[in-house]
């Protein structure tokens, strides 16, 4: 399981951020930045919040529990919107889901051979 130091440390990497900047975005300093990602000190919940936001993710995003754990806010936002559309909409949205993922695994398969 991934910790949420490591989490941390996946989204300051994916925005090209140092840890000096994501430190700047949440008010916070550096050397504490380094620590919550080793997993020396765990973020405070006001902490989590602020990573969260800057990060656009959810808090059980962050901490890897919940629900929606494994989506970030854009694929819940998704979720949520597809959950409330007539149930002959949502077959649509799955039948085209399902061609993409299809197509997804024929061609890894073929792609590793």
């Amino acid at each position: 399981m991934i910790t949420i130091g490591e989490r941390i440390m996946q989204l300051r990497k994916a925005k090209n951020w140092s840890q000096d900047e994501l430190a700047k975005e949440i008010s916070s300093s550096r050397v504490m930045i380094g620590k919550y990602e080793r997993s020396d000190n765990l973020p405070s919940i006001e902490v989590i919040v602020k990573l969260a936001k800057v990060f656009n993710v959810s808090v059980d995003f962050l901490l890897g529990e919940g629900l929606n754990a494994a989506y970030d806010k854009e694929m819940v936002k998704r979720l949520d919107e597809v959950e409330h559309l007539p149930t002959d909409e949502k077959q649509r949205i799955f039948q085209y889901m399902d061609l993409i993922i299809r197509d997804y695994k024929t061609k890894k398969t073929y792609s590793n051979k």
